[in-house]
């Protein structure tokens, strides 16, 4: 029995010494690893670009989706994405993400794909910050910067580089920043924001301040300061006031109305004295008046009809006091003023042959008569034998001379009086030409009335427009 164990015991030994040398199979042998399926890759979240951008109304601003993947990836996102807008302040085509602004404010836009969403902010300026109307053409400032213009171009004065009239508005060349816009009878000048002052169009008398008598049809730099801060345009000379305060003047002087005391032309700018104070400027046709720290007025050139307001008819080559003091603003016309007083009442003085002063009659004024009795007038604009003005409260007036429509009211029937144009209540700008009227509402809208026999009125057509109408 002994012998037999011992053989059993020996041979099982064997078999597990073959087992372990893989000379035989086993149940209980490892089976392969299951593979592990990879980490599906999600959409995290929706990132809208541009995240803000301004556009001007009327204008268009694509956007655009990126898709954030839970893997760190991104991809433009297009099929299956929705847009959407607040609808008041602008609109928004639903597929391809642009844009079209309705109304000034701030609107959201929002792209989403399924459950997620990603958003930005659309800003709507108003399309227009300042306009100026000349002898035949306008000039008109956007708030992106840009300078457009209309109406004759004979001698450049639309400075798109032809001599080609324009019934729509144009794009002044190719810069932009511009700050502020003055347009004479047939040259315009415009300011930048860097501080540098521009010219362009008509140059007989040197109003372009260039240093010589030549036309040119697109903006050209005058000088090379930096330190202009505003600038007006007369019939044909020019009158710009420094950053420092100081006044400087040229072009056309016959009647004296550049102020240096002799009647000789000035092709580039001439500083006028040594004073430091001037405030604002504003020059009529054939005259200049200019406001000073202290509040009083001072003019010069053209008197013939009492428009210098010193309380006579007599041309001045120099500076002549206007009769009054606290004077706020001014605006020169054909042969009138109209200035605003601090305490908000408006005075006017000069020609008034066809009621342009507002008194009720055609009596010129030598000096500032007030008109009527109220003191909430805002802002004011002579013409060349009409003016307009503001009120307080947003309301539009106007009176004189009307053959052309340029009082708005619908006729071409003149008024002696300050006569209320239509009802609206959200004017903020206004500025007359010698046969035009022009003025920006709160919506950024530029309104035009009045001549267009040249284009001026920048709606593609040539006939008066006797009530106010939006210019495309």
């Amino acid at each position: 029995m002994k012998k037999f164990w011992s053989g059993a015991w020996a041979a099982l030994a064997a078999s597990a010494f073959l087992t372990a040398c893989g000379g035989g199979v086993s149940d209980d042998a490892p089976s392969a690893p299951t593979p592990v399926p990879p980490t599906p890759v999600t959409l995290q979240s929706i990132v809208v670009d541009p995240v803000s951008a301004v556009v001007a109304l009327g204008e268009q601003q694509a956007f655009a989706a990126t898709g954030v993947y839970s893997n760190g990836s991104r991809a433009t996102l297009t099929q299956g994405l929705t847009w959407t807008s607040g609808g008041t302040v602008a609109s928004i085509n639903a597929s391809t993400g642009v844009a079209t602004g309705l109304a000034a404010g701030v609107d959201g836009v929002v792209a989403t794909l399924g459950a997620l969403s990603g958003s930005a902010q659309l800003t709507v300026s108003a399309p227009y910050q300042a306009i100026s109307a000349g002898g035949a053409h306008t000039l008109a400032l956007k708030t992106s910067g840009h300078l457009h213009a209309w109406g004759w171009n004979r001698t450049g004065q639309l400075g798109d580089g032809t001599r080609l009239d324009r019934t729509t508005p144009t794009p002044v060349g190719a810069l932009t920043g511009w700050s502020r816009v003055a347009a004479g009878e047939f040259h315009s000048v415009a300011l930048r924001s860097d501080g540098s002052l521009w010219a362009w169009g008509f140059n007989q008398n040197g109003q372009l301040g260039l240093g010589h008598v030549a036309d040119v049809a697109v903006p050209t730099a005058v000088g090379t300061g930096k330190d202009w801060a505003d600038v007006a345009a007369g019939k044909h000379h020019t009158v710009a006031l420094k950053q420092d305060g100081t006044l400087w003047v040229w072009g056309r002087n016959f009647s004296g109305q550049l102020g240096t005391g002799t009647r000789v032309d000035q092709p580039a700018p001439v500083q006028l004295g040594e004073l430091t104070t001037w405030t604002a400027v504003a020059a009529g046709a054939d005259h200049t008046v200019a406001r000073r720290s202290d509040g009083s007025l001072w003019a010069w050139g053209s008197n013939a009809s009492g428009q210098l307001g010193d309380g006579t008819t007599t041309d001045s080559a120099e500076p002549v006091r206007v009769v009054g003091s606290n004077w706020a603003s001014v605006s020169a016309g054909g042969a009138h003023t109209l200035a605003i007083r601090a305490d908000g009442a408006l005075f006017a003085w000069g020609a008034n042959a066809l009621g342009q002063l507002g008194t009720g009659g055609t009596l010129a004024a030598r000096e500032p008569v007030r008109i009527g009795t109220d003191s909430d007038w805002a802002t004011v604009a002579a013409g060349g034998t009409h003016s307009a003005g503001l009120r307080v409260g947003g309301t539009l007036w106007a009176w004189g001379g009307n053959d052309q429509g340029q009082l708005g009211l619908g006729t071409q029937v003149g008024v002696p009086q300050p006569t209320q144009v239509g009802v609206a209540r959200d004017w903020v700008r206004l500025v007359a030409g010698p046969a035009t009227t022009f003025g920006v509402r709160t919506n950024g809208l530029l309104w035009g009335w009045g001549r267009n026999a040249e284009g001026q009125q920048g709606n593609g057509q040539l006939n008066a427009v006797l009530a106010p109408a939006v210019i495309p």
